[in-house]
């Protein structure tokens, strides 16, 4: 099961602190304290997989080291190594504490979350002509801490959207290797899914349904993962009773979820065209071009429909490039 979002407390490591020492030596005495080392950082770097958050599904607290003390003879204490968690690209990370977001747009960017401590200075570091045997230290400054949400949107060129059972996962296991779950019932898409077309990413969306931008069916948790898709391929099943309806219902879920979305470039397709008659298929086209003029139909059991479907993909890849 894909995790989209979760909730992590974040700590940095605290500074070390400096050392009070002096010198041993009879004709070299002197304070000799060396710093603290620094906290580690907590870090997050992006990466491609998707289940990368799936990390956290039991590791809830992100505890950096702290920084080492400082010694005798100079010697500062070492710093804390860095913790680097990898998320996928696409995650937005929120920090509840301080109210900021941040985006994951590319593989291998590193986003600090929380700055270790500065360590803090040995009596070396107070010494003067007056004080010539400082008993002064300073102790590390505390890690930052943060309570932190991630939730992945994904980044997808095509996002496939429409009500359960239409044909989405069919046609995305065609067009690419991914392996959907596919089965003539509801819901069988649990988890959005994605594909590789050549240099396009397609993705499948679970089925939605009427309310889901209010909580309802499987859909409404993954409708922000189509935020971030620019184009938009809204399935109808050719055999639908009021094809009509089952777009203005999509199509009023997306609205109500961000406005943004119905911006969105977007093909009506019509799937299944092998279900019902070639006259009836050309009265559907008929009404589906009413409703968007960008509209065709296919089946997956016949590869010359899909040829606009594929000509189309092509081109939006060739503008990717540009």
């Amino acid at each position: 099961m894909l995790l989209d979002e979760v909730q992590v407390k974040v700590a940095a490591g605290h500074g070390g602190r400096g050392a009070v020492a002096f010198k041993k030596l009879k004709m070299a005495q002197g304070p000799d304290g060396g710093n603290g080392g620094k906290g580690a950082s907590v870090i997050f770097e992006g990466v491609s997989d998707l289940g990368a958050l799936a990390q956290f599904r039991y590791q809830k607290d992100l505890i950096a080291p702290d920084g080492g003390r400082g010694h005798g003879n100079f010697v500062d204490g070492p710093d804390g190594e860095d913790l680097i968690f990898r998320i996928p690209v696409g995650t937005v990370i929120h920090n509840l504490t301080t109210g900021k977001d941040r985006e994951m747009l590319s593989i291998g960017e590193k986003i600090l979350v929380a700055k270790g401590g500065y360590g803090g200075k040995g009596n070396f570091k107070f010494r003067s002509a007056e004080n010539t045997t400082p008993q002064e230290f300073q102790p590390g400054l505390p890690g930052e801490e943060c309570d932190v949400l991630l939730e992945l949107k994904m980044i997808a060129d095509v996002g496939f959207v429409g009500l359960p059972n239409v044909g989405k996962s069919t046609l995305l296991n065609m067009l690419t290797n991914a392996k959907s779950k596919v089965a003539n019932y509801p819901f069988t898409t649990l988890e959005p899914n994605l594909g590789a077309y050549y240099d396009l990413v397609l993705a499948d969306i679970p089925g939605l349904i009427e309310g889901a931008s209010e909580g309802k069916g499987l859909g409404h948790k993954f409708l922000r993962h189509i935020e971030r898709t620019k184009i938009i391929f809204h399935f109808i099943a050719a055999d639908s009773t009021d094809i009509e309806a089952d777009y203005k219902t999509i199509r009023a879920e997306l609205s109500a979820h961000n406005p943004e979305l119905a911006k969105k470039k977007e093909y009506l397709i019509i799937s299944k065209s092998d279900m019902v008659e070639e006259k009836e298929l050309k009265k559907l086209l008929t009404k589906a071009k009413k409703l968007n003029p960008e509209v065709f139909a296919i089946s997956v059991i016949d590869d010359e429909s899909l040829e606009p479907l594929k000509k189309i993909l092509n081109q939006i890849a060739e503008e990717k490039k540009v």
